[in-house]
């Protein structure tokens, strides 16, 4: 397929999205959620997330593999205090990135009403303090930080949610967030979002997907705030998506080479696998996917060769975000927008406590 110079521009990606269809709470069960169902065949069907093993075999024949993202997200959200009282607010980028107990040089984005200085020393709501080793410019800072043990147990008693800004403002609810902003097979502590596909899946579901002969195989990619940070150049080819940490374990390279050796097809449940994926595909060449880990920095554009995934759940992303253009790429533009039209138009819930849609 070749691909308009009007694919590689920003505003190719807008859509129009009512704010009442931007989803402020998740439905329970999880499986309640309602699946969008995007097949080469037909046009665009509801379901629901609880029909997603009819919907797979219906499409392929026979049970996909289906890939998952094991990260676990940490409440890696902190709200200081200047001495003068002001408030400062905190996202650790890659918290559990680094040797250690983990409290010592962790970089952070920062929102305050004046850039912090180097030295100045802050107490963290919930107990503990902050102190700012190095200002990085761009509202980020490198900080130390103290009152615990262990960073696992700092961020326990005094981290938030990391919400986005459109769920409530960012503010969470912890009794409510902490279980719900995390996926059922969450297991690799390390992401400041969720994988957010994969917050559909209940643990009746999986029996349901296991009845059906659907495995599954996990990869940890440990999702950023970069995966998020907005486009900020209209020519998509000079946007990067930041690095992530990833991993992909022996078990999990075993799985995916039987099932590319006979032909099962991939699926893959969000973007953070596919780019996962992709990524390790891309450093393998021709040949078999190898276990390993290191940092994924694959920016995946109109054009882009998909040579593991080919089915690929996801949520309703934001316009003009690199995770549209990541769908986009894989399902075709147009056919990804008027998708996302219908959805709109069919009263579907937007973005990370919304519904899903299924391409392949």
């Amino acid at each position: 397929m070749t691909h308009g110079a009007d694919e590689l521009d920003l505003a190719a990606y807008a859509f129009d999205l009512p704010a009442d269809r931007i989803a402020q709470y998740a439905v329970e069960p999880r499986h309640a959620a309602r699946l969008l169902v995007n097949t080469p065949e037909t046009e665009p069907r509801d379901a629901g997330m609880w029909d997603l093993p009819e919907v797979l075999l219906a499409r392929y024949g026979r049970p996909p593999l289906l890939v998952v993202n094991d990260t676990r997200v940490v409440p890696a959200r902190l709200i200081a205090r200047k001495p003068s009282g002001g408030r400062v607010e905190l996202l650790l980028e890659h918290p559990f990135g680094r040797e250690g107990d983990g409290l010592s040089g962790q970089t952070a984005l920062y929102k305050s009403s004046k850039p912090l200085q180097r030295s100045q020393e802050l107490a963290l709501d919930g107990g503990g303090t902050l102190r700012v080793v190095e200002v990085l410019g761009q509202g980020r800072a490198r900080v130390d930080l103290s009152g615990a043990a262990t960073l696992a147990a700092l961020l326990d008693r005094a981290g938030h949610v990391p919400l986005p800004p459109y769920i409530r403002g960012g503010v969470d609810e912890p009794e409510l967030d902490r279980p719900r902003y995390q996926c059922t097979w969450a297991d690799r502590p390390g992401a400041v979002a969720a994988p957010t596909a994969g917050l559909h899946f209940s643990p009746e579901l999986l029996a349901k997907l296991d009845s059906a002969g659907i495995d599954r195989a996990a990869v940890t990619l440990h999702v950023g705030p970069g995966t998020f940070m907005p486009v900020r150049s209209d020519d998509l080819r000079s946007h990067r998506v930041a690095a992530e940490r990833y991993e992909l374990s022996e078990q999990a390279a075993t799985a995916l080479a039987q099932a590319r050796g006979t032909g099962r097809p991939v699926v893959a449940v969000g973007t953070t696998v596919t780019r996962t994926l992709e990524h390790a595909a891309l450093a393998a060449g021709e040949g078999a996917l190898l276990p390993g880990h290191g940092w994924a920095d694959l920016t995946i554009l109109p054009g882009h060769r998909f040579r593991v995934v080919q089915g690929l759940l996801t949520n309703f992303h934001l316009p003009r975000s690199s995770l549209l253009v990541l769908l986009c790429a894989f399902w075709g533009r147009a056919r990804v927008l008027e998708a996302y039209r219908l959805a709109v138009q069919r009263g579907y819930r937007f973005y990370s406590y919304g519904d899903a849609g299924f391409f392949g």
